[in-house]
């Protein structure tokens, strides 16, 4: 499978990795916990046509090194801007995927005038802002422990209940090898910054053109939660993908991919 090349650059004495295709406005794509760059195989491959598709490795993921104990949701936005900086975008489209889209939005609160539009798919509020308190309490808890889990263990668990069951199992297997090379330290802290943050606040001041991508089958990030962020949003657009889960970008990318090019042609 034809993956976008590997590329690094140092920013505040961490190495930061990232996959780039393409040239025309800057599109780039952040990945959920457990993932990195490897999940935008397909966009990077599709859109990169018309765009400059740059998909990151996050600090703590992929090959990128790992952060501090102490990141948060807001020293990874910094992060991502002097990334950003780094590679030369001063402004771009950006699209969020569940954890990403959690990002996507602390770093539009942070850095508004660096957003030309916004792509946030299969995501969350923060899980206190989209989740009942009791099933954020017990997310966190689940995710803690498994961070310190056997690979092998953590794909039985987690891949099966990302997509429908319907998936390609090429999908699946795809899936699999990517998690089974997380970052303990990646997935704690993006795990936390997952719970602690609550961005409903925000979002009836978004005022850049906004999609939201969502699977039909999402059994992580549930369609009550896309329709909460339509409601709150002004102007947002919602996309709802047929036969997809949480990762609607890997499962039905034909489709996520005819969404996204649209918006952003037009935004």
């Amino acid at each position: 499978m034809t993956v976008a090349q590997l590329h690094s650059v140092e920013v505040d004495g961490q190495t930061m990795s990232y996959r780039e295709a393409g040239r025309g406005p800057a599109l780039v794509l952040l990945h959920g916990f457990l993932c990195d760059a490897r999940v935008w195989r397909q966009q990077l491959l599709h859109l990169s046509d018309q765009f400059r598709v740059v998909a990151w490795d996050a600090p703590g993921a992929g090959a990128s090194s790992d952060p501090p104990d102490t990141f948060t949701t807001e020293n990874y936005a910094h992060c991502l801007a002097e990334f950003l900086e780094a590679v030369g975008i001063a402004q771009a489209h950006l699209l969020g995927l569940s954890w990403g889209g959690i990002l996507a939005q602390e770093f539009y609160r942070l850095y508004p005038q660096r957003v030309r539009s916004l792509v946030l798919a299969d995501t969350y509020a923060g899980w206190r802002g989209s989740l009942p308190e009791t099933a954020c309490n017990e997310r966190l808890s689940a995710c803690l422990q498994d961070a310190s889990a056997p690979a092998e263990a953590l794909v039985a668990k987690f891949v099966p209940g990302v997509f429908t069951d319907a998936v390609p199992q090429q999908v699946r297997d795809e899936f699999s090898t990517i998690v089974s090379e997380f970052h303990p330290v990646g997935f704690r802290l993006m795990s936390l910054s997952s719970a602690e943050v609550d961005t409903r606040d925000l979002l009836s001041t978004v005022d850049v053109p906004t999609l939201l991508v969502w699977g039909d089958d999402d059994r992580r990030s549930p369609l009550f939660v896309a329709k909460q962020f339509h409601a709150a949003i002004p102007g947002a657009e919602l996309a709802i993908v047929p036969n997809a889960g949480h990762l609607s970008n890997m499962e039905q990318p034909d489709l996520f991919n005819e969404h996204v090019r649209r918006f952003c042609l037009s935004a």
